[in-house]
């Protein structure tokens, strides 16, 4: 298997589908939000969640990938929101995200605010959406993926962990740092693991299976991110670098060490090989290799 162009095919598969599921309106006096979900969700990324989810889809017996497609736009549309939003003065006060301005440096707050919230509400339009027209039988698999989703998306996910990153920055500590990497990086993660896998008809175990993966990936994630933060350049990663410590952040890395950081990476990415194994099935090749490709990358 050629991994790297079978990664960009799966991108551009991605791609495809955001493109087919994105919202627009026939009126002229609401372009401008179409515009600014548009700038925002069609900017490009590695596109790392609904691959997750397309993949585990895949491991798990699905065969029909058109059941997954509007799961997976949905997990980018709320994946990208929660970015914009972060991205805001209020927040992380970032002007560029993936090599270009942020949606609130282009096109104002007001809008970027809306943006996001569109784009969170959309997702959920079309996930219904496809919950309603399966098949009897179908229905509750993907109410179940669905379920995932929205809890990952939430107060007990990512805004959970969103709201402990923005308090009481002076008094932080290592165990308030992993519940953050936890809700706010890893449950998105996780979900997009679980709802593949749910959307397949797995088992609860293989569900498990898939949700453990999904933690060490998350985790791993995140801590490669607070390490690239000092390390990379804002021309490789896209996006202003030293934004943590600009913003008074205390990070796995400020608290740990950079080489601590680093062997902490490698140590969750080979957790998550291991539970890999855990699962039956001829189709783990492309996950391995995903797994890896997330625990090398720059940017």
């Amino acid at each position: 298997m050629d991994f790297n162009q079978k990664r960009l095919e799966k991108q551009q598969y991605v791609d495809d589908i955001l493109k087919q599921y994105m919202a627009s309106s026939d009126y002229k006096y609401d372009q401008i939000i179409y515009e600014a979900m548009s700038y925002s969700l069609m900017a490009g990324g590695k596109r790392v969640r609904p691959i997750l989810m397309l993949t585990a889809y895949e491991i798990s017996g699905g065969q029909n990938t058109t059941e997954v497609e509007a799961f997976m736009a949905a997990m980018e549309m709320i994946h990208t929101y929660s970015l914009i939003h972060d991205d805001l003065p209020a927040m992380d006060d970032d002007d560029y995200r993936r090599g270009r301005l942020t949606c609130h440096k282009k096109f104002g707050e007001d809008i970027a605010i809306l943006a996001g919230d569109a784009l969170l509400n959309h997702a959920y339009e079309i996930m219904t959406e496809a919950c309603i027209h399966r098949e009897p039988s179908l229905i509750v698999k993907a109410l179940l993926a669905m379920k995932e989703i929205a809890t990952a998306a939430g107060t007990q996910g990512m805004i959970g962990g969103q709201v402990v990153d923005m308090v009481d920055k002076s008094n932080i500590n290592l165990n308030m740092i992993e519940f953050i990497h936890l809700h706010k990086t890893s449950a998105i993660i996780e979900a997009s693991l679980t709802a593949g896998a749910y959307l397949a008809g797995a088992s609860e175990e293989e569900v498990e299976h898939f949700r453990s993966i999904g933690r060490c990936i998350g985790l791993a994630f995140q801590i490669q991110d607070d390490i690239l933060d000092i390390t990379s350049t804002t021309e490789v990663l896209g996006k202003q670098v030293g934004s943590d410590h600009k913003n008074g952040k205390a990070t796995y890395v400020a608290l740990k060490g950079l080489e601590a950081s680093k062997s902490e990476v490698a140590h969750l990415m080979k957790k998550a090989l291991e539970e890999l194994q855990q699962l039956q099935g001829d189709r783990k090749e492309f996950l391995k290799a995903f797994i890896l490709y997330l625990r090398n990358r720059k940017k």
